[in-house]
């Protein structure tokens, strides 16, 4: 009996004492800084940005290295067995894959630098020159890494490409970079047999995989990996290591506002974000396993492997499609990446978090009854803690509803999970809390850009907070300007607004061959620091960490002055359990908005057979007027919470039964809308929405 009234009596002896403590902890100070006028901060931490936390360290291929050598025979790289294939064709006719997969096989630090090793030598004997360039153009697996590290010991310049680029912008992205070598996957490599009449400067392929398909023959020189690093293996050839300076990736944005454009981020760029990072996630070492997932020719994933290879740490490869025992790709009754792997830490964009909410939600919501009650009513109690209540769960009863209730959540993702980074587009504030809460880890949100190698801000662990992005990581500079067409100034109270400026160590050198563009984003102050103007607008907290608020291209007029943000409107509306993706769309010409929604099939069909809705199929009960009506009073109860003015909720909407993927071209790699292709493809129901 003594255990439960310490569990009860602590937390509020300890709640009351933080609630009687005024102190705010300051997580990010003023600083003077040069270049335009406006209000910067830095990390409380440290006084001026940090370039590396490793000693004689400034390269990548450097701190590569050492890592190697201090832990040898630790396992680094992990992939999975395949054990069988199935293709299934449904009634449909659309035919889908599922894979049963087995243990990871590993890779050790030592035996991972032999293989990078041996494959910078073999691509000296295919005649790659150091001043050329290679694109590595493939999903995120074992040989990219290794790869990546091989261009680094050569002092090649590696030009990353997404693996879901259209041609279009792949033929772009190689010739105006001049590549040289590909290194690419079975799959990538069929794309580029389709566009080779249209490359310029291509000489070689590497395929990572065995089989090479036999219409690519003739056109190049085509290497399998494994032939390159066994000439590389009987040819050794000393490394040629870059210095902080040179040009260690050609880093092509994933296009949300256009075609891509190649960011040049320097080895002392990215080692300054690896470098900061490092210094905010708490214990960050060898005894952690990280699951790589998210595409490799993303700035996010880029860094997160290699701080973990920095470290010690293990890395074992998956995808979105086979993540969990449920994903759409795995097998049933077999093993998703995550329950193999048991991850401790992890990096996510906000649409993977988005579906594991949802998920969860779905499951729970499908087991009803007192499984369901129990569920919310843990939730709420460790809500209440969370939120500051004295009579939440604390103490012994948290222990009690993670056992019994949220045991199974966290066994999703391997229940090891003790720290999550995410990035890439804003978290809602709902999903944060819900996942923070199910897997009982914190949600370290982050702020970055391709242009700032990620490195911007970083909310610390022990910030409770949602809805905000933290402080200033320490190799950056925040600063806010003024944007007064749009109405934020720097002296608003009571907190200063402005479009964020990032300065420091991370921000790269500008864009490839275009520097029309680089000039007007990029400026160097009186000071030489470098500073990059990213378009969003943000706003400072008392305790110096940053909310993203707006941004300048997302605001349109309409037709009566008043201004509408897109992006704010979307990232609210999409909280709603019907909504899978959503567009907001403002014409200048009119007083209201319109809005095209992709529907959540499994809400809505769930929805559709409580009410007695009768549909031959998905898309069928996407356009019936009851469904249309359901979803958009939804929209309206969360505009109403959220305190919307009435041109900023859409008037109008259209259902869509098709998700939106980055094979459709119509979000990016990252998951990110890309709006000007959207309005393309749905001009016509664009239109309609206006007229009808």
């Amino acid at each position: 009996m003594s255990g439960y009234i310490v569990g009860a009596l602590v937390p509020i002896a300890f709640t009351l004492l933080l609630r009687n403590s005024k102190k705010v902890k300051k997580r990010g100070v003023p600083v003077d800084v040069g270049g335009e006028p406006g209000y910067a901060i830095r990390n409380s931490q440290f006084p001026s940005p940090v370039e590396t936390a490793w000693e004689g360290i400034s390269t990548l291929a450097e701190l590569f290295e050492q890592a190697c050598k201090l832990h040898y025979h630790k396992r680094l790289l992990g992939t999975r067995k395949l054990i069988s294939r199935e293709v299934k064709v449904p009634e449909d006719g659309r035919s889908f894959e599922k894979l049963h997969l087995g243990e990871y096989e590993w890779l050790t630090y030592g035996k991972a630098f032999e293989a990078v090793c041996n494959f910078a030598s073999g691509m000296v004997q295919l005649c790659h020159r150091k001043e050329e360039r290679v694109a590595i153009f493939a999903d995120t697996r074992e040989e990219w890494f290794i790869a990546l590290q091989a261009c680094f010991r050569r002092n090649v310049t590696v030009v990353t490409i997404y693996a879901s680029l259209g041609e279009e912008a792949l033929c772009r992205s190689l010739n105006e970079t001049e590549v040289t070598t590909v290194i690419c996957g079975n799959k990538e490599l069929k794309k580029l047999v389709n566009i080779s009449g249209q490359l310029d400067t291509v000489k070689r392929v590497i395929c990572m995989d065995d089989e090479i398909p036999t219409s690519a023959s003739g056109r190049w020189t085509i290497t399998s990996f494994a032939d390159v690093e066994r000439v590389g293996c009987e040819n050794p050839v000393d490394a040629n290591l870059p210095l902080s300076a040179d040009v260690a990736v050609i880093m092509y944005t994933s296009g949300s506002a256009g075609l891509p454009k190649g960011v040049m981020m320097t080895h002392g760029n990215v080692l300054a974000t690896v470098s900061a990072v490092m210094t905010i996630v708490p214990g960050l070492g060898s005894k952690d396993v990280y699951l790589a997932y998210l595409p490799l020719a993303h700035i996010l994933e880029l860094v997160a492997e290699n701080l973990i290879s920095a470290v010690g740490g293990v890395i074992g490869y998956g995808t979105p499609l086979t993540l969990t025992d449920t994903s759409s790709k795995i097998k049933a009754g077999t093993k998703g990446d995550a329950t193999v792997l048991s991850p401790t830490v992890m990096t996510a964009v906000p649409a993977i978090l988005d579906r594991v909410r949802d998920g969860v939600r779905k499951k729970v919501d499908a087991k009803g009854g007192l499984s369901k009650k129990l569920f919310d009513l843990a939730y709420s109690r460790r809500l209440s803690a969370i939120n500051g209540c004295w009579f939440g769960a604390w103490g012994l009863e948290k222990f009690l509803w993670d056992f019994f209730v949220f045991k199974k959540v966290r066994a999703i993702l391997g229940g090891h999970i003790r720290f999550l980074l995410s990035g890439g587009a804003p978290l809602s504030a709902d999903t944060q809390r819900f996942i923070s809460i199910c897997l009982g880890a914190p949600i370290g949100q982050g702020y970055g850009l391709t242009e700032t190698c990620a490195g911007a801000t970083f909310s610390e662990v022990d910030d409770t907070s949602v809805g905000r992005v933290g402080s200033s990581l320490p190799c950056s500079f925040i600063k806010l300007i003024d944007w007064p067409e749009g109405g934020y100034l720097t002296s608003d109270s009571p907190m200063p607004r402005g479009e964020i400026v990032v300065g420091g160590p991370s921000v790269t050198l500008g864009y490839f061959k275009n520097e029309e563009k680089t000039k007007e984003v990029y400026k160097v102050d009186e000071r030489i620091m470098r500073w990059f103007y990213t378009g969003d607008i943000g706003q400072f907290h008392a305790d110096g960490c940053l909310e993203i608020i707006d941004r300048k291209k997302d605001i349109v007029k309409l037709q009566h002055g008043e201004y509408v943000s897109l992006g704010k409107v979307e990232a609210a509306l999409s909280i709603s359990p019907y909504v899978d993706n959503i567009m907001l769309h403002a014409d200048p010409f009119h007083s209201y908005c319109v809005a095209l929604v992709v529907a959540s099939q499994h809400a809505v069909e769930d929805w559709a057979s409580k009410q007695g809705v009768a549909f031959t199929n998905f898309a069928d009960l996407s356009e019936k007027e009851e469904t249309i009506k359901e979803v958009y009073s939804s929209l309206g109860q969360i505009a109403k919470k959220s305190r919307f003015e009435k041109f900023e909720i859409p008037a109008k909407i259209k259902l869509l039964s098709t998700p939106w993927t980055p094979e459709s071209g119509l979000v990016t790699a990252a998951l990110k809308i890309k709006r000007e292709a959207i309005r393309k493809a749905f001009s016509d129901d664009l239109a309609e929405l206006y007229t009808s």
